[in-house]
C-alpha cells in the first residue's frame, strides 16, 4: 500500500477511535460518573442509549449530507462536534439531563466521525486497497476500548474523571484544525459528474441490510458484554474469563484485517461471506450455550475470531456497492450497528433474567442466523438493482480473482445492444410499410 494510503487509512482510524470513545470513557468511569452527578444504574444506561440512538438517527440523516460537502467539511463537522461535546461534559453536566444532551452531541459526533471515515476510505484508498483499508478501520474499535480502559488508572485516578472528556475536547479541536488544512474537496470516479443526476443507492436495500446488522451487532455485542460473566459460570475464574476476552479481542482483530485482505484479492462476493461468518458465530453461540469448560473456550474463541470480525467487510461490501454516494450507504450499516449495539446487551440481560444463560446465548444464536439470511437476501437485492440500473462507474462482481465473473460494462452493453435491436425492428416495419405502399 502506498505511504499516502497508509496515512488516509491511519487518519480513518483515529476518526473512527476519536469518534467510539466518548461511550467508552462513560462506561470504563460509570462509578465516579454516577456518584458525582447523583443517579443510579438505571440512568446511567439511558445515558449510554443516548449516544447510540443520536449515533443511528444522525447515521442515516447525515451520509446523504456528507456525500455532498465531502470528506474535508464533514471533517469540521466532526470535530467540531466532539469539541463542543468533550468539553460540554467536562465544564456543564451537572446532573443527568446535562449529560444526557452531552451524550446526544457526542453521539452525533460519533456518527459523522464514521461517515466521515468512510467516505474518505472510499473516496481516496485505491480500490484494489480498500478491503484492508477497512478491516484496518474498523479495528480501530477494540483500540478506543482500551484506551478508555487505560485512562482509569492514569488521568481518572490522577486528575478526575472530566479530565478525560477535557482531553476529548482537546482531540475534536485538533480534528477541525486537520480538516481546515486539508486539501479540497476529493473527487475521484466515484464522485458524480457535474450536471448529473444522482446515482444513489437502493434505500429499499439498505434497509434490509441496516436490519441484517442490527441484528448481527446486537448478538456480537451481547456475547461481548455476557461472554466473561457466563465463562464464571460454567467454572472459569474471573481473571480466566477475562483472559479469554482478552484472547478473542485479540482474534477478532486479526480476523477482520485478514477479512479486508481476502476482499481485495476477489472481485466482489464479500456479502456472502459476511453471512458464512455470522452463521458461524450463531452455531458458536448454540455451543457456547452447553455448560462446560472446553465447549464454552472453543466456542468463545471461534465466535470472537469468526463470528465477529465482519463489520469491515460489511462497511467494505455495502460502501462498494454505494454507487456514487457511499457516506449514504455505509449511514444505514452504521445506524444499524449502533441501534443493536445499544438494544442487544440490554435485551440479553432481560433475557438472562427471564429464561437464564443457556436460553439467552439460543436466542443471541437465532438473531446471528437471521442477520445472515437478510444479509443474502440484501445481496440478491443488490445484484438485481445493478442489473436494472447499471451505475455510471463501472463496477465488477460477482467473484472472480484475475477478473470479476461479472461487470456493470455488460448490463450496459446488454441494453445497447437490446436498443439496437428495438431500433432495427422499428426500422425494418417502417421500410417494410414504404415498400407496401409505393406498390
Amino acid at each position: 500500500m502506498a505511504s499516502s494510503a497508509v496515512w488516509k487509512v491511519l487518519g480513518a482510524s483515529l476518526l473512527t477511535t476519536v469518534g467510539s470513545l466518548p461511550v467508552f470513557l462513560l462506561a470504563t468511569q460509570s462509578v465516579p460518573v454516577r456518584r458525582d452527578l447523583g443517579f443510579g444504574e438505571e440512568r446511567f444506561g439511558m445515558a449510554v442509549a443516548a449516544f447510540f440512538t443520536a449515533a443511528s438517527l444522525v447515521a442515516i440523516v447525515g451520509g446523504g449530507v456528507a456525500d455532498r460537502v465531502g470528506p474535508r467539511a464533514s471533517t469540521m463537522i466532526a470535530g467540531a462536534l466532539s469539541t463542543a461535546g468533550g468539553v460540554g461534559v467536562a465544564l456543564v453536566a451537572r446532573g443527568w439531563l446535562t449529560l444526557v444532551i452531552c451524550m446526544l452531541v457526542l453521539g452525533s459526533a460519533n456518527a459523522a466521525h464514521q461517515l466521515t471515515a468512510n467516505l474518505a476510505m472510499s473516496r481516496s484508498i485505491p480500490a484494489h486497497r480498500r478491503g484492508i483499508g477497512f478491516g484496518v478501520k474498523q479495528s480501530a474499535v477494540p483500540v478506543a476500548i482500551v484506551l478508555a480502559g487505560l485512562a482509569v488508572p492514569t488521568m481518572t485516578s490522577q486528575l478526575g474523571w472530566r479530565s478525560t472528556y477535557w482531553t476529548l475536547g482537546g482531540v475534536g479541536a485538533v480534528v477541525v484544525l486537520a480538516g481546515l488544512l486539508a486539501p479540497g474537496r476529493n473527487h475521484s470516479a466515484a464522485t458524480p459528474a457535474p450536471g448529473a443526476g444522482p446515482d444513489s443507492p437502493p434505500v429499499r436495500t439498505l434497509l434490509v441490510v441496516a436490519a441484517a446488522i442490527a441484528l448481527g451487532s446486537a448478538a456480537a455485542n451481547s456475547m461481548g458484554s455476557f461472554i466473561a460473566s457466563w465463562g464464571f459460570e460454567v467454572g472459569l475464574t474471573p481473571s480466566q474469563a477475562g483472559g479469554l476476552v482478552a484472547a478473542g479481542s485479540a482474534l477478532n482483530v486479526v480476523g477482520r484485517l485478514l477479512m479486508g485482505q481476502l476482499a481485495d484479492r476477489r472481485h466482489g462476493r464479500n456479502l456472502p461471506v459476511v453471512a458464512n461468518q455470522m452463521a458461524v458465530g450463531g452455531v458458536a453461540l448454540l455451543a457456547v450455550s452447553l455448560p462446560g469448560v472446553a465447549s464454552y473456550v472453543t466456542a468463545s474463541l471461534v465466535a470472537f475470531g469468526i463470528g465477529w470480525s465482519w463489520p469491515g467487510l460489511f462497511l467494505f461490501a455495502v460502501a462498494r456497492v454505494g454507487r456514487e454516494a457511499p457516506a449514504k450507504a455505509s449511514g444505514y450499516v452504521q445506524a444499524g450497528a449502533f441501534f443493536g449495539g445499544a438494544t442487544g446487551p440490554l435485551l440479553f440481560g432481560f433475557a438472562v433474567d427471564a429464561f437464564g444463560y443457556e436460553t439467552s446465548w439460543r436466542l443471541a444464536a437465532v438473531a446471528f442466523f437471521a442477520a445472515a439470511g437478510l444479509v443474502l437476501l440484501s445481496r440478491r437485492m443488490f445484484l438485481t438493482d445493478l442489473v436494472a440500473r447499471p451505475p455510471r462507474v463501472q463496477l465488477g462482481y460477482g467473484g472472480g480473482r484475475e477478473q470479476p465473473r461479472w461487470t456493470t460494462a455488460d448490463q450496459w452493453q446488454e441494453r445497447e445492444s437490446a436498443g439496437q435491436r428495438r431500433d432495427s425492428g422499428a426500422l425494418s416495419e417502417v421500410t417494410c410499410g414504404y415498400d407496401d405502399h409505393s406498390r
